[in-house]
């Protein structure tokens, strides 16, 4: 159950180093414009705020990756920090900007958490 809760983890990770790329470097592209389904001038007005998004994102990422390399109790305990942020942000996110970020988001952090607190 162990690998499984890390796969879990390293795969949400992965997730949101994705999202920062899209929103911090890719949101005025065709990939970043297509996911809101904004034009280039909407794209381009929105950018800042997209990537301060994007940074939160790779915080998350980060910390993630820094639970899957820390020794117990810390990479446990900061698993379930970061996975906890993860399902509140994606939370958040479909409660105020678009209700496909909590099963894009949201779904993925929680599923991660039960397999790391099942694997514990």
């Amino acid at each position: 159950m162990q690998t499984a809760a890390n796969v879990l983890v390293g795969l949400v990770a992965a997730l949101h180093g994705y999202i920062l790329v899209l929103e911090m470097f890719l949101w005025e592209k065709k990939p970043g414009r297509g996911l809101h389904g904004f034009d280039p001038a909407t794209a381009h007005a929105t950018a800042p705020l997209a990537a301060n998004q994007g940074l939160y994102n790779g915080f998350l990422a980060a910390g993630l990756v820094w639970g899957l390399i820390a020794a117990d109790p810390t990479g446990f305990r900061v698993q379930v920090f970061f996975l906890c942020c993860v399902v509140v942000a994606g939370v958040y996110g479909a409660v105020t900007a678009n209700r496909r970020i909590l099963f894009a988001q949201a779904l993925p952090g929680a599923v991660a958490l039960a397999a790391v607190l099942l694997a514990r």
